[in-house]
């Protein structure tokens, strides 16, 4: 059986999203010195890393992915020192940290770009994407992707808010810029680097029109619950570009040069299982994952075991993958199996222990240790601008976004003294940190158990996965080498054969692991 080897092979890596984890100093917001104070509650999990979300200085219009100095810490999050306070204490703990690094674009108010809308012949000029004739691409935020600046009397691409004007990566200066800002962070000590929409990169230099899907297009981008723009067209010219690659092996061979540091890389796209698989091994990143588990509905075993069978089927490279069921991004797993805005804890507990079963690096977003369901909002109380421009078809992303409920009778649920950014739900309250590590059933002591046992089972860290068919869409059933697994995605009991040919009977949400 292989072993992995790097540390991040077989991990499980903690996503924090600071603006909803832990605020110190009252102002409704997170910030850096909540996270150092949490790290012993991290560490507690079990977890190998922590990812954090943006938190360099931006205008805060997409909460951190408009990024205005890379190199600059946003005061709403506190200082460098603080940052550098929270790393040392960290890797005490024996923990890792990715950062978010936003390369695609930046924010509108970055000096960069201020200097680049000025003229057609200054020396930022060309370090966006600029145009007379806007072609037919779209915004995923909705609209078009060119708006009109006054200033350079011309228009910029901008792949998501008109706030965030994408970068020229097609200008070398803007590569080694992009390079530098990479050999920053690592300098400093961080353990990887997580890159967001990584494939949005490079742009088609000819700026030829999307071609339009076919109708009946069964791709993973139209598998929404309404139609939108940006998903009916191909996007074969604003993204995932040939050219992207070069830049990722120019990027890999600097991280490469910092032992211990690793890449993983953000990939969305109408093909995700070989757009991620080309993107990692080949001397390009260490790992890399899509959308498929963080999308994936409640009760099809054929939805999760075809995305992995397809990985691992075309991974001939040995490439290596990461899976999530949640992010920030997404709708939390727990309301998509357990039914809108729901919290079931069998659910809850089910899905970790599936996640952490999978082959690949696993990462857990904050609050899904404790079954965290999706917040429903009203539209006065939604920030997230996508689900503004979206609403009522979609309330966005802030369902996912709202804080943690660290002790369920302090004000705010002890994440702030001040007034939170989004609202936090009454039901949350009862899956507060406080209340479930009182109980012993709790999904959260669940976790910890879990992850623990889990670092004893070297087939789960490193072992190859063999799907079982069962004949049912309810069962998901895999080997990973000599360790038999097995889970109930259904509301029901089953029975079936296991692995010896003997009746097994799972409850609703059940699971069992056996070795053989």
């Amino acid at each position: 059986m292989p072993i992995s080897d790097p540390w991040w092979r077989g991990a499980v890596i903690y996503q924090i999203y600071p603006r909803s984890f832990l605020d110190t100093n009252g102002d409704g917001i997170g910030d850096l010195k909540g996270i150092t104070e949490k790290l012993d509650y991290v560490a507690s999990l079990g977890v190998d890393g922590i990812w954090i979300s943006p938190f360099m200085q931006s205008p805060q219009k997409d909460f951190g992915y408009d990024v205005s100095d890379y190199r600059a810490i946003d005061p709403m999050f506190g200082t460098m020192e603080d940052f550098k306070a929270l790393l040392a204490k960290a890797h005490l703990l024996n923990l890792k940290i990715l950062v978010d690094m936003v390369f695609s674009h930046t924010s509108i108010d970055h000096a960069w770009f201020q200097e680049s809308r000025k003229s057609r012949d200054n020396d930022k000029a060309d370090w966006y994407v600029w145009t007379d004739k806007p072609n037919n691409w779209v915004s995923v935020f909705g609209g078009s992707a060119w708006e009109y600046d006054e200033t350079r009397g011309q228009y910029y691409l901008h792949n998501f808010l008109k706030e965030q004007p994408d970068l020229n990566f097609h200008n070398p200066a803007v590569q080694d810029e992009i390079l530098d800002t990479a050999k920053f962070w690592l300098e400093m000590g961080v353990d990887g680097l997580r890159l967001d929409v990584i494939n949005f990169c490079f742009h088609d230099k000819e700026l030829r029109d999307n071609p339009m899907k076919d109708a009946g297009d069964n791709s993973l981008a139209t598998q929404l619950t309404f139609p939108d723009p940006y998903s009916r067209q191909k996007h074969v010219y604003d993204k995932s570009r040939p050219e992207n690659l070069a830049f990722v092996e120019r990027l890999q061979i600097l991280v490469d040069q910092y032992p211990g540091a690793m890449t993983l890389g953000e990939i969305g796209d109408d093909s995700p299982v070989e757009r991620a698989i080309e993107y990692v091994g080949k001397g390009r990143l260490n790992t890399s994952y899509g959308f498929a588990l963080v999308t994936a509905q409640a009760g099809s075993a054929s939805a999760i075991r075809s995305a992995i069978e397809d990985f691992e089927g075309k991974a001939k490279g040995g490439e290596w993958p990461s899976w999530a069921f949640s992010n920030h991004d997404t709708i939390r797993a727990v309301s998509r199996w357990a039914g809108e805005y729901k919290q079931d804890p069998r659910v809850a507990k089910m899905l970790i222990a599936l996640l952490m079963s999978l082959r690949g690096t696993a990462f857990i977003y904050q609050g899904e240790e404790l079954g965290l369901p999706e917040t429903k909002l009203a539209f006065e109380d939604i920030q997230d601008p996508w689900g503004k421009h979206l609403y009522p078809k979609w309330q966005g992303r802030d369902g996912c976004r709202t804080p943690m409920p660290w002790v369920s009778d302090a004000v705010n649920r002890g994440f702030s003294s001040g007034r939170p950014w989004l609202l936090m739900p009454e039901s949350h309250k009862a899956l507060a940190v406080d209340v479930q590590e009182r109980d012993a059933e709790s999904t959260l002591v669940f976790t910890r158990k879990f992850l623990n046992w889990r670092k004893t089972q070297l087939e789960l860290i490193g072992g190859r996965i063999t799907f079982e068919d069962m004949g049912s869409d309810t069962i998901l059933a895999f080997r990973r080498d000599g360790l038999y697994c097995a889970f109930n995605l259904g509301a029901a009991p089953i029975e079936f054969k296991g692995p010896a040919g003997t009746n097994v009977k799972l409850a609703a949400y059940g699971f069992l692991f056996e070795q053989i």
